[in-house]
This record gives structure tokens, C-alpha cells and sequence, in this order.
């Protein structure tokens, strides 16, 4: 049966609709703002489209001719296989920009550079046979001499060894700047059977012959000075050491139909360091060599070769409109419009906006539910028009508690109008009113009015006044509101109008229904999770109008503002 109950029940959320043209006109201004917010991402990102990766290949081709003149070489021109070097590796490409010479090496022993091996006095200090990373070849166990002052090592190896350490400045391959190199990319999108090449279909070779990418940003075609321009570099320097750039080809395509856009974009940077103090191997070289024989004894002249090796790099996407996309989107999106409730939740909880309005707002909207033990009483007084409301204590007078909060008091209407009905209604003339008793000769510290009774309870040491002065009961009203017993009969009747006149021994149901009468009459309808409590002078009062008839009072006990048929039925 529990689990039937469950499965065959449906729960909503409870909303609070607020007549406002303020909040209305900022609710839609807000939700306009969303939406607006919303399709511009939606078309900027284009996230309506289903996307995929690129795939893609490049090969490269290098054009340029340059003349160096090297010390003990002469004039050397240089064309594309010889500054080229090997190969780099994939989407790669070298341009040699510096070089230093070693002419006529020829197998041999010769001492070690002093940078590359260490000083030595005696035979005793190199041990034959031995080598290390450095080193030009292996050691023969002597020591010898290296120029008029310092004795290396022996070396058996290509001698005389590689001296120099430090490049030429300036680079002996600037002309390099001007070199130029085709760079080919062809991509293609699998998934949406689309194939394109960085050569576009209007690129004759007339076009490639004399485009230039100054002008036209699509141009294929790139001067090696402007690549690294554009990388934020100086060719004169980067040339000296070497270095490494990169050639970023970026494809981002729309293949809708009638939006449809595939073209790439290029862009450059420098992947290496560039600080020559903040890398231990700074820039790029390699050694090669070239062999040949004179008099039947082989000889080779080593190049270190310093260059700008080009690395490109193809990143991209394509989309394509996807109606599921669509569909994730704006379920992914509709979370946005939550913003609008919590800014103006927000608006009306601060003191931007009226404080009656938030607090109205606040009681419809939520449902507080507190700790059992702790007693919030909501306390009125006749000179004061507002509700105090104040934690319950056992040790301090009521009277006497500073309050948490001060409300608006908020008026019992219906009461109000069924009184004023009764009032109309019962034309015979008042009983004459009876004397009131003063509490005695001992007044209380707490009482203002004059008219209160001691009590050993701290809750109930409460006055019907803030200040000293006239007690409400003295006031006509409250014996016609309060105490007149016609109308107290009248409201129990008019609460279930099946109940039978009230007799002698019902006396407890009008003492009651009087405590109800004085709570809608002067605390209205008291805050959610408050207990209203009635002033000691007032409840006096309304026993010595319907007293019980052994004398005994249940007192104070906290709970909501009573209803008629509690009244009628005696249960407070």
C-alpha cells in the first residue's frame, strides 16, 4: 500500500507570484538579456554544429641562392642542398645561417683543445685508452704540447681538432632572410567527407609567382626574414646560434550550406630559448662533413652548421549543423534563466527594495521550521503600533527582553468585518461595566499599567504597555470586543452553528474565545513559527469576567494563535 502511494503520487514545486510592474518589467528585461546573451554565444561558438579534428600533411620547398666567403676556402655559393642539411623530422624543414670550418682533417694523433680535454704536466696524468663525451678522440696516454704554454692530451682523431667554439658575427648566411618556402597543407575531415589544401582552387601559378603574403594574407608562399619578423624575432640575431619556429596553419571551417567557409590561417612564434645565458646549448647546429682524397690518403672538411629549423604545426576543426547539438544546447542553456529568480530573490531580500513588500515575500514564499525548544513570542503593546518579536526566556521578565526583530502589524480583515457584522447585529445596549480591580496593593516592577497581577513565571510578567499609562482595559473597546459575552457566543456560533448555547459550565470556552478575541484584535495575524502572548492585566481581566470555577488556570502554553473551535471546545 506505501509503495502504491509512492509511485502514484506527483510533487511540484509551490511558486509565489507577486503583482509588480517593477519586478515584472526587470523579470523580462533580465530574460531578454539571457536569451540575447544566449543566441550570440550560441551563433559566435557555433554551437549548434557537431565537430571534428582535422587531419592533415604538409611537405615544404625552400627556394634561395647565397654566397659566403670562408677563410682558407674562398667564395662558396650556396643553394638549397647545402643549406638544407638532413632532415629534421615530420612538418619539419633546416635553413643553415652560420657555419664554422675545420679544412684538410686527416686521420691521425694530435693534441686535444684545451676547452674539450684537460691540462696536463706528464704522460702520467692521461690515461690511455680513455675518452668522454667531450673529447675529439681517444687518448693515446701522452701528454703534449698544445701551444707554447699549455700541454694537453694526446687524441688519436681527425686532426688537427675543431677549435673554434664561438660562431661568426655577423652570420655568414644573412642572405638567408631573403630565401622562400612553399609550404603545402592538405586536410581533410573524415567524418564529413570534405577535403581541401592550403593551395586554393583560384591559385594558378601565375598567383604563386607573384603573390605576396604583405598583401594577401593567404599567399602560400613565405620570406624566411618576414617569418621570423612576425614571430617577434630579428633574423640578424636568431641567425648567429639558430633557433627554432613555428609555423602555425590554423583551419577553422563551417561547412553549413549556406554559410559554408574552410580557409586557413596563419601565424608564427619562436619555440625555443632565446637567451643565451639562461640555456646551457643555446640555438641549433649539427657537424657534417665532406670527403676526399689527396695522394691516396682520405681527407674530409667539417662544417658545424648553425641554422632556423621551421616546424609546422596544423591545428583545426570543422562543424556542421547537427540538430542533436541543438537540442544539448539549449537543455544545457535553459539553467541560465535561474540567473533572473536569484537576482531579483536577491533584490527584494536587500534594502534596495521595500522592506514590507520582502518580508511579505519572504513568509509566502518560505516555510521556517525551528527547534521545538526554542519559543519565538510575538508581543504587541497598546502605545506601540508594531509586533515585537522576542525569544522566550526562563529566567528574564518578558517585559524586560530585548527584541530579535520589530514587524509591521498585519491586520486580521476577516476578523475585523465579522465583529463589526455582530456589533450591527446585537443592538441591545451594553451591560453596565464593571469595576475593575486593581492587581493590589503590590505592583510588579514590570508593570507600566498599574493594573497587572505578580506572577512566578518570566513569560508571563508582560504589560499591556511599552511606557507608563492608562491600561487597555479600561478601554470601552475592550469590553465590547473582549468581554461582552453576546458577541462571545455570537463568534463561537457563528464558528460551528451546530453548538448549543453556551451554559454556566461553559464558561471556559468564553474565557477562551476572549484570548482569541484580543489576539486577532491586537496582534492581527501574528508571523509564521510565532506564539502570541497575551499581557498579564488583560488576561486578568478576562478571568475575573468568566473565572473557573476552582480557581485554577492552566497559565501560559505556547501555541499558535487558537482557533474558534479550540475556543468553543475548551482546549486552552
Amino acid at each position: 500500500m506505501s509503495c502504491c502511494r509512492f509511485l502514484c503520487q506527483y510533487e511540484t514545486i509551490k511558486l509565489v507570484r507577486i503583482q509588480s510592474v517593477r519586478l515584472g518589467s526587470l523579470k523580462w528585461s533580465l530574460n531578454g538579456f539571457i536569451l540575447l546573451l544566449i543566441c550570440v554565444m550560441m551563433l559566435w561558438n557555433r554551437n549548434y554544429q557537431e565537430f571534428e579534428l582535422v587531419v592533415s600533411s604538409v611537405t615544404t620547398k625552400v627556394k634561395g641562392v647565397a654566397q659566403t666567403h670562408l677563410a682558407g676556402v674562398g667564395d662558396v655559393v650556396w643553394d638549397v642542398v647545402d643549406y638544407s642539411g638532413h632532415s629534421q623530422g615530420k612538418n619539419s624543414f633546416f635553413v643553415v645561417t652560420n657555419v664554422i670550418v675545420t679544412k684538410n682533417q686527416k686521420q691521425g694523433k694530435c693534441p686535444e683543445v684545451p676547452v674539450k680535454g684537460r691540462l696536463c704536466r706528464s704522460d702520467k696524468d692521461c690515461e690511455k685508452g680513455a675518452w668522454d663525451q667531450l673529447s675529439h678522440g681517444v687518448h693515446t696516454g701522452s701528454c703534449v704540447k698544445f701551444d707554447v704554454v699549455k700541454k694537453t692530451c694526446e687524441v688519436s682523431a681527425w686532426c688537427p681538432v675543431e677549435t673554434k667554439t664561438n660562431p661568426p658575427r655577423p652570420a655568414l648566411l644573412a642572405a638567408a632572410e631573403n630565401f622562400t618556402v612553399l609550404v603545402k597543407n592538405n586536410i581533410r575531415f573524415p567524418a564529413f567527407k570534405f577535403i581541401r589544401r592550403n593551395i586554393l582552387p583560384n591559385m594558378n601559378d601565375a598567383y604563386l609567382r607573384s603573390c605576396d603574403r604583405r598583401n594577401d594574407s593567404l599567399c602560400p608562399i613565405f620570406r624566411l626574414g618576414d617569418v621570423v619578423r612576425e614571430a617577434g624575432e630579428k633574423f640578424s640575431e636568431m641567425s648567429v646560434e639558430g633557433g627554432v619556429i613555428g609555423i602555425m596553419i590554423e583551419w577553422d571551417c563551417n561547412l553549413d550550406r549556406l554559410m559554408q567557409s574552410c580557409l586557413p590561417r596563419y601565424s608564427f612564434r619562436r619555440l625555443d630559448e632565446k637567451e643565451s645565458n639562461r640555456t646551457l646549448y643555446p640555438g641549433l647546429n649539427f657537424r657534417y662533413a665532406k670527403y676526399n682524397t689527396v695522394n691516396g690518403v682520405e681527407e674530409r672538411t667539417l662544417y658545424k652548421a648553425f641554422g632556423i629549423r621551421f616546424d609546422v604545426m596544423v591545428f583545426g576543426q570543422a562543424g556542421k549543423f547537427s540538430f542533436v547539438q541543438l537540442i544539448i544546447y539549449i537543455g544545457s542553456t535553459l539553467s541560465y534563466y535561474a540567473l533572473t529568480t536569484i537576482m531579483i530573490d536577491w533584490l527584494i531580500g536587500t534594502s534596495c527594495y521595500s522592506a514590507e513588500v520582502g518580508q511579505n515575500y519572504s513568509e509566502k514564499k518560505v516555510e521556517s521550521v525551528k527547534d521545538k525548544q526554542k519559543c519565538v513570542l510575538c508581543v504587541s503593546y497598546v502605545d506601540e503600533n508594531n509586533i515585537r518579536l522576542v525569544k522566550r526566556s526562563q529566567k528574564k521578565s518578558l517585559q524586560d527582553i530585548k527584541p530579535s526583530s520589530v514587524q509591521p502589524r498585519k491586520e486580521d480583515t476577516g476578523h475585523l468585518r465579522a465583529v463589526l457584522l455582530l456589533l450591527q447585529t446585537d443592538r441591545e445596549a451594553p451591560p453596565p461595566l464593571k469595576p475593575v480591580m486593581n492587581a493590589g496593593p503590590r505592583r510588579p516592577s514590570w508593570c507600566r499599567c498599574d493594573r497587572c497581577s505578580p506572577s512566578s513565571l518570566p513569560h508571563e510578567e508582560l504589560c499591556c504597555r511599552r511606557s507608563d499609562g492608562a491600561c487597555i482595559t479600561s478601554s470601552p473597546l475592550f469590553e465590547q470586543l473582549v468581554l461582552r459575552r453576546p458577541l462571545l457566543e455570537a463568534v463561537l456560533l457563528y464558528r460551528d452553528p451546530l453548538t448549543p448555547p453556551p451554559g454556566p459550565a461553559q464558561t471556559a470556552a468564553l474565557r477562551h474565545c476572549a484570548y482569541r478575541q484580543y489576539i486577532s484584535w491586537r496582534l492581527g495575524v501574528p508571523p509564521a513559527d510565532t506564539h502570541p502572548a497575551i499581557p498579564r492585566c488583560c488576561a486578568w481581566r478576562i478571568r475575573e469576567e468568566y473565572p473557573s470555577p476552582d480557581g485554577q488556570y492552566s497559565g501560559f502554553r505556547p501555541a499558535r494563535a487558537p482557533s474558534m473551535q479550540a475556543c468553543a471546545n475548551g482546549e486552552l
